[in-house]
């Protein structure tokens, strides 16, 4: 069992004499993230000497990574055995433009929270948490919750740590809850308008269909004013081999679509997870690419230009010119959900500043609380989160 006690101890004692110099820091694994969130400040905390499995008992569908683990390597291990992550976290490029060798790691999965296409059946990266340790802003090292799904210590404080960006400590090490690998997968392809599409998601979702992923798309790399509104709707099935089986059969008798090549569609949804589909191509230096979060039954969004929904209609991508970001706001909140803008204009790969920050003061009351709770000195990857703390 690789221990890391050398790194860890090299790592605390960094963060220890940073308190003293009040210098910050900011924490960075494989630095695919590094177009996420506001500007980044400080010196680079690195977390590659926190590498190694820690523990796995496949039998116990549980294994504990250091922090520094490449994800790859964590998901080659789980799939030796038939298991995997199931929430399908991004291996990003934006940030490899610059760095070729980059690499996501587990603890920045765990920090930005982010998921992939299967997210709305699977759920989010904070549903396999099942504890963590961190160095807190004191230098301390901290446990908590377990390796069971029951245990109830601090198990909200290991949720906490997701999504936090890093601001309120440095993870070291994680647990995870893993899942067996369905036996079966397909993925059915109808043409249909995006109205047509969210229509049909609602009803399918009303039925006992073994449904895993959902994306609904304009023509591959159109973009631009009076895109087509017409495009094509990737339906993912996944679980026993007979119910796939049976819904194939079943949706293709309603609807005319076709059942595509399981190699071809692996591929189109790994560029979908990953974010290198044509899609995802630039359309031009002043665009920003927006993300779009809305319940799943809002109308289609009134946008002359490309998109990309995901989660059954609760994700929506699009590219945006700065002129048109406010009323993309206004029409997200109307929804009642939110923009943001996630990646940033060429040639600055950095997110707005305070594209995280709520309007709602309690919340950011209880942001602010929490961080002066973890990490009083504000050594931990300031501004990340919310410009001003």
């Amino acid at each position: 069992m690789h221990t890391m006690d050398s790194g860890l101890a090299l790592i605390r004692q960094q963060i220890q004499d940073a308190v003293a110099a009040k210098t910050p820091l900011r924490i960075r694994g494989g630095g695919t993230k590094d177009f996420y969130g506001n500007t980044l400040k400080g010196v680079v905390l690195d977390t590659h000497v926190l590498s190694g499995v820690l523990a796995y008992a496949p039998s116990e569908l549980v294994v504990t990574v250091g922090a520094g683990t490449p994800l790859h390597e964590l998901e080659a291990l789980l799939a030796e055995h038939g298991q995997c992550l199931p929430f399908e976290p991004p291996h990003f490029r934006w940030s490899q433009a610059r760095d070729a060798t980059s690499q996501a790691t587990v603890g920045g999965m765990v920090a930005a929270g982010l998921a992939g296409p299967a997210r709305a059946n699977a759920g989010g990266v904070r549903d396999y948490v099942l504890g963590l340790e961190m160095v807190n802003g004191r230098g301390e090292h901290l446990t908590f919750g377990g390796q069971v799904m029951k245990n109830v210590a601090g198990y909200d404080v290991s949720r906490l740590m997701v999504g936090a960006m890093g601001t309120l400590g440095l993870i070291t090490s994680v647990s995870l809850k893993v899942l067996p690998v369905a036996p079966a997968h397909a993925t059915l392809v109808f043409d249909m308008d995006q109205t047509a599409a969210l229509e049909q998601l609602h009803r399918w979702g009303a039925q006992p269909l073994p449904l895993n992923a959902s994306r609904w798309q304009t023509a591959e790399g159109v973009h631009g004013a009076n895109a087509a509104p017409a495009g094509t709707l990737h339906l993912r099935l996944a679980g026993a081999v007979a119910a796939v089986e049976a819904a194939c059969t079943q949706l293709l008798a309603q609807i005319p679509g076709q059942r595509l090549d399981a190699t071809v569609a692996d591929a189109q949804w790994a560029a979908v997870r990953n974010q290198t589909a044509a899609f995802f191509e630039r359309p031009s230096p002043e665009h920003a690419l927006w993300r779009v979060s809305v319940p799943q039954t809002a109308p289609v969004l009134p946008w002359d230009g490309a998109q990309l929904v995901e989660w059954h209609g609760g994700l929506r991508w699009v590219w945006v010119r700065p002129e048109a970001a406010s009323p993309l706001q206004a029409w997200a909140t109307q929804q009642g959900g939110n923009a943001m803008q996630f990646v940033a204009a060429n040639p600055v790969f950095m997110g707005a500043e305070d594209q995280f920050a709520s309007k709602n003061v309690a919340e950011m009351g209880i942001s602010r609380a929490l961080k002066a709770s973890f990490d009083p000195h504000g050594v931990f990857n300031p501004g990340r989160l919310f410009a001003d703390f």
